[in-house]
């Protein structure tokens, strides 16, 4: 996949995320699943990021974002169960995504 496209569509699925979990407050019913195609857009731009010529400290960074997508994924499956706990796996996402971003211009060295 293009950079450029993979950066746009992240970036999209990213305020699908942010959108859906506002409008779920509010009980709109469509929110869930505006929060899931977020949640697996930010999933699949990972997954297919290019890891092969990463040194080891950047490919340990690209396991951690995947396991961050795996957790919003996870908070979207409670958010449909109309569970409180998505909040939990919502929360591990945004700290696993502030560690990798605040580590990751370091790896880049």
């Amino acid at each position: 996949m293009n950079p450029q496209i993979r950066n746009y569509f992240f970036m999209v699925s990213g305020i699908m995320v942010f959108t859906g979990a506002v409008l779920y407050i509010t009980h709109w019913s469509y929110s869930s699943y505006l929060y899931a195609f977020g949640a697996a857009g930010i999933t699949l731009s990972f997954m297919t990021a290019p890891y092969q010529n990463l040194a080891f400290r950047q490919r340990r960074l690209h396991r951690i974002n995947i396991i961050a997508g795996i957790s919003l994924i996870t908070s979207s499956v409670f958010m449909f169960r109309r569970k409180m706990e998505w909040v939990v796996f919502l929360l591990i996402t945004a700290l696993l995504f502030l560690y990798t971003s605040f580590i990751s211009p370091r790896a880049e060295k």
